[in-house]
């Protein structure tokens, strides 16, 4: 893995974005958006998770993933942040946030178990992450007509989700994580994030008053159901992290590297140490 870099994103998320933000399509408006949802209270989750399972490990084996480590901690938080201001937009629009809510009370279930189920939803989760993020950058087309700074913050999330995709499976690994553990919880997280996701979306598009529209079905379809649309062009993906042999590394990382090698102007590196910081 290449060295995790953290990056502040020249973007300014002050100024107010319109509502209908992505393009003036309903859908993809509201499926980010509940993405987004979903980011800060996930965000920090991970970091939880990461840093608690790391301080199970013996010393040595520690020190072999701290840069790693401090990256992805410091590359997540950066993330948290950044989609709390988003969020924060969305809330004084009127959307209502009900995905957080759900999701931190079913963690509060792993609280005191061993540290290695969060880390297995961690890297479950991850995966999903990565594969949306490869996806979204193999298909910037969906952000066309988005607004400029809203399109260069997915893009660049989806970039960092790739950076650091082996992250947390390696935690895993070291931490003596089994294959059972590892595709149980995959397949939960499966049946959750999903759920979550299209629930928290049909909500907007019902706040939204978008919900029993014909467009919106029909760009419902192009994006998530057409052959290569978001879960019908990425079921290869998920099931191979059923296998076995199955690392994040087997996944393509050419095009997290091509778009941060040719948008190095929107955004500037600061390290992991001072993001790292804020996520204790």
């Amino acid at each position: 893995m290449t060295d995790l870099v953290v990056r502040r994103l020249l973007i300014d998320l002050q100024p107010p974005f319109a509502r209908d933000w992505c393009g003036g399509d309903a859908f993809s408006t509201a499926f980010f958006n509940a993405l987004s949802m979903s980011f800060p209270f996930g965000e920090q989750f991970f970091i939880d998770a990461v840093r608690d399972a790391v301080a199970t490990l013996p010393p040595e084996v520690q020190e072999q993933h701290k840069a790693d480590v401090r990256g992805f901690i410091g590359q997540e938080a950066t993330h948290r942040r950044i989609h709390s201001l988003f969020n924060n937009h969305l809330e004084k629009q009127g959307l209502v946030d009900r995905w957080t809510a759900r999701a931190s009370k079913r963690m509060e279930l792993m609280e005191g178990a061993d540290p290695r189920h969060a880390l297995a939803v961690t890297a479950a989760t991850e995966h999903f992450t990565a594969m949306f993020a490869e996806w979204l950058l193999a298909h910037p087309a969906v952000l066309d007509g988005a607004e400029p700074r809203l399109r260069t913050m997915w893009l660049w999330h989806s970039a960092e989700e790739l950076e650091h995709k082996s992250v947390a499976f390696d935690i895993y690994r070291a931490a003596g994580g089994s294959d059972e553990w590892r595709t149980r919880w995959f397949r939960r997280v499966t049946m959750m994030f999903l759920g979550d996701l299209m629930r928290q979306t049909v909500d907007n598009l019902r706040q939204e008053k978008q919900l029993w529209k014909w467009s919106t079905w029909k760009s419902a379809a192009r994006i998530l159901l057409s052959r290569d649309g978001l879960l019908r062009g990425n079921l290869a993906g998920w099931r191979s992290y059923l296998r076995p042999d199955f690392h994040p590394m087997q996944q393509d990382s050419s095009l997290s590297t091509r778009w941060l090698a040719d948008n190095r102007a929107q955004y500037t590196p600061v390290g992991a140490a001072p993001e790292a910081a804020a996520a204790r």
